[in-house]
């Protein structure tokens, strides 16, 4: 309540990046000490097991463990220096990023901006981030305590015929840090950036990326590090059965569906507001029913081979449990934060265990795409 009637008028009285800024320096500073962290994190997670017990069960995915699956998107956090206080607010894990080789400053301002009658974001921030490198340095001194990824992009200043060296680049910089690495391809603000996802393109990357990952594991003597890649919720169906044969067939890890959207359809908000902010990728609530079709659709394709980690639209245990009933295995959310505060996570967990236990599901696993098999059968 403190979030709906105080924090989020005042912050949204603020340009969009601003309040963004400064709420995550807040965060850091109220959260800056590792037992502060420590003990924040334990409290709100306690909270709904002490409620609802383990429903979950032991969460693994791609031979990770995680205390529940609910993720903070990549967007929020694209430096990794407020991973470890944000990690304190009971997310399963964070993943920074997106962080590109070389530092750079994205499109000029305004970049964000807010549709508070559909409950969304538009955003054509472009990749602003410090670097791998300087990603790198931060998280090395001050670690999330819960998984860690680490989304990486390419380079504005890079060619897109030299995108694969630079992405390369980035993976061989970043892994030293990472529980998992997400490849960016779906961004819809750095030019070119979507043509990484025809057949041919996304094979080289991928294959590029795996050829390097197994190569220093060999050598470092470590387990390669899961692969996924993130795709944009504009796809048609043939080009998501071709990225999920791309995927097997590099061993990836998993998906993550969707990125922001292009479209600007059925919004609440009046046409010339929506035009007034230009270009960019729309996320929030409007996205929620395309991403779970996308996430419906991978599952059924796949057929259990890859691990979805489904976002878009997630503000509630409810659209957490359609996601996950559609197939993903995990959850991520950016836009449902920003509208839903510090507390959100915690909420989110209490729905989604909530309505686990009325549905009678007795882990976390067992509902992974429930309703996408049902739909599967009657075909």
């Amino acid at each position: 309540m403190i979030h709906e009637n105080f924090l989020r008028p005042l912050l949204f009285r603020l340009p969009a990046e601003t309040a963004h800024e400064w709420s995550m320096r807040a965060l850091s500073f109220a959260l800056r000490g590792e037992a502060s962290r420590a003990f924040v994190r334990r409290q709100l997670i306690q909270d709904y097991r002490e409620t609802y017990g383990d429903i979950y069960g032991s969460i693994e995915r791609f031979g990770l463990k995680f205390d529940n699956p609910v993720g903070l998107a990549a967007g929020f956090d694209k430096n990794g220096e407020h991973a470890a206080a944000l990690a304190a607010l009971g997310f399963g894990f964070i993943e920074t990023g997106t962080v590109t080789r070389l530092a750079q400053d994205g499109n000029p301002r305004p970049r964000l901006f807010r549709l508070p009658d559909d409950a969304a974001l538009i955003n054509r921030q472009g990749f602003n981030n410090k670097g791998a490198p300087a990603l790198v340095a931060h998280l090395k001194r001050d670690r999330p305590a819960c998984v860690l990824g680490v989304n990486i992009g390419k380079s504005r200043v890079t060619p897109i015929d030299e995108a694969v060296a630079d992405y390369v680049a980035s993976f061989e910089s970043v892994r030293s840090v990472a529980d998992y690495v997400a490849i960016n391809v779906s961004s819809p603000n750095t030019p070119n950036l979507r043509d990484l996802q025809r057949p041919e393109a996304l094979d080289e990357l991928l294959a590029a990326i795996q050829r390097s990952n197994h190569q220093l594991a060999a050598r470092d003597e470590t387990k390669p590090l899961p692969v996924l890649v993130k795709v944009a919720p504009d796809l048609d169906d043939a080009a998501l059965e071709m990225i999920v044969d791309v995927a097997r067939r590099n061993r990836l890890a998993g998906i993550i569906a969707t990125n922001t959207t292009v479209a600007r359809d059925d919004l609440k908000t009046p046409r010339a507001a929506v035009e007034a902010c230009g270009a960019g990728g729309l996320s929030g609530a409007p996205l929620r029913r395309r991403s779970t079709e996308i996430i419906r659709r991978l599952y059924t394709l796949a057929q259990g081979s890859l691990v979805i980690i489904g976002v878009g639209g997630v503000f509630t245990g409810r659209d957490a449990w359609d996601k996950i009933s559609a197939g993903a295995s995990l959850v991520q959310l950016y836009t449902g934060f920003v509208y839903g505060g510090v507390r959100v996570v915690q909420r989110i967990n209490e729905d989604l265990s909530g309505i686990l236990r009325e549905r009678g599901v007795r882990s976390l696993d067992e509902a992974v795409g429930c309703q996408a098999n049902i739909a599967h059968r009657t075909l």
